[in-house]
């Protein structure tokens, strides 16, 4: 049975908005930090690579606790 309350809908929408917002912050903030890294400290493109990596794995962790609140 589809649910008939918009309030609920909304709150559904915004959780998964965040969550796909949260994932895309992450990886692009740790992927710019490790960039900036790189450059200051001569390492290219090595810390720019392991901020992808723990952006992706920490984007991915709030994305899934966010999206366990929808269902």
């Amino acid at each position: 049975m589809p649910d008939d309350d918009p309030g609920e809908a909304n709150r559904k929408s915004a959780l998964a908005y965040a969550a796909a917002f949260g994932l895309f912050a992450s990886v692009a903030g740790f992927c710019g930090i490790g960039w900036l890294l790189d450059r200051w400290l001569q390492t290219s493109p090595w810390l720019m690579v392991v901020g992808l990596i723990a952006g992706a794995i920490g984007g991915f962790y709030q994305f899934i606790r966010l999206a366990s609140k929808i269902g």
